[in-house]
């Protein structure tokens, strides 16, 4: 199957559409009459489709299993066509298209199934995804204008050429992927003045998002969170809460973080972790979304 586990749960719909034609005013009355000698045609395809909903991953080889939340079922007639509408919510990583579809297939085919003895033209004519919500894909977080965009990199060794800087060049990959392209990236050493003058610097040259990678952690050198504080305007606490809690469904260590988040002007900044694992992990929590900042702060 293929890998899930850098997605984030978000609420996900998806309605699918199947149609059966029957070749009958006959067989229609006999459905709305409840005179089909297998039973009640809606009710008996309604709890068929709700099975299938459920049982999707057991027969869908990269289909995973997941927590079905909401499974409806409606049927419409349409002169010699019954509509069967089956929608699906969960709030999970991946989406619910297929199970919707599942739903409706075997619906449509229960029916057919109970109608085949009196009706011997009926037929499957489509099936169909009707529309999906959910997901990053669905997500459209488009700024007004291009941003200008830094990043910070706060280690000793980097600064120091004791090895190249991996997080800086990461990062900078990561946020193109949503349209922003850093136009410095400086690497500084954990020294809170140094890492007060890049901030000012950059705000002063009036950038609108400033990235810090570094120095979040709890060690003795680990000053980054010290620095950036007192030099916000407002705070976000929340978008910390947020990667802290990505990270932490990946690994404990998570909980060691202390990067913070804030204005400081007009210029958003954001402090991550220095580990590329957890640059990505924190890009992965924030991205696209964070950038809604930008059309609600004009």
């Amino acid at each position: 199957m293929v890998d899930i586990t850098h997605k984030q749960f978000t609420l996900r719909k998806a309605i699918a559409l199947a149609i059966v034609k029957v070749s009958s005013p006959e067989t229609i009355a006999a459905i709305e009459e409840k005179r089909v000698p297998k039973g009640d045609v809606f009710e008996f395809s309604r709890a068929a489709g709700l099975f299938a909903v459920k049982k999707t991953s057991d027969v869908v080889p990269d289909c995973h299993p997941l927590p079905v939340e909401y499974t409806g079922f409606n049927f419409v007639i349409n002169e010699m066509q019954i509509e069967i509408r089956a929608e699906v919510h969960t709030v999970y990583k991946t989406g619910v298209e297929v199970e919707a579809m599942h739903g409706a297939m075997i619906a449509a085919l229960t029916m057919y199934d109970m109608l085949k003895p009196i009706d011997k033209e009926i037929e499957i004519r489509s099936v169909k995804l009707e529309s999906k919500t959910g997901g990053k894909s669905n997500i459209r977080v488009a700024t007004e204008r291009p941003l200008k965009v830094a990043i910070v990199v706060c280690s000793d060794r980097a600064y120091n050429g004791v090895y190249d800087d991996i997080s800086g060049k990461l990062l900078a990959e990561l946020i193109g992927k949503h349209g922003l392209t850093p136009q410095e990236i400086v690497i500084v050493p954990d020294e809170i003045e140094k890492i007060q003058a890049a901030l000012r610097q950059f705000k002063e040259q009036e950038y609108d998002l400033l990235l810090f990678s570094g120095g979040t952690g709890a060690s003795y050198r680990d000053v980054t969170p010290e620095a950036i504080k007192p030099l916000l305007d407002l705070e976000l606490p929340g978008l910390m809460e947020a990667a802290r809690q990505y990270g932490q469904q990946r690994t404990p260590f998570a909980m060691l973080s202390r990067g913070i988040a804030g204005f400081a002007g007009n210029m958003l900044v954001i402090t991550m972790p220095g580990s590329p694992r957890a640059v990505e992990e924190t890009t992965a929590a924030l991205f696209p979304y964070v950038l809604h900042l930008f059309k609600v702060r004009v």
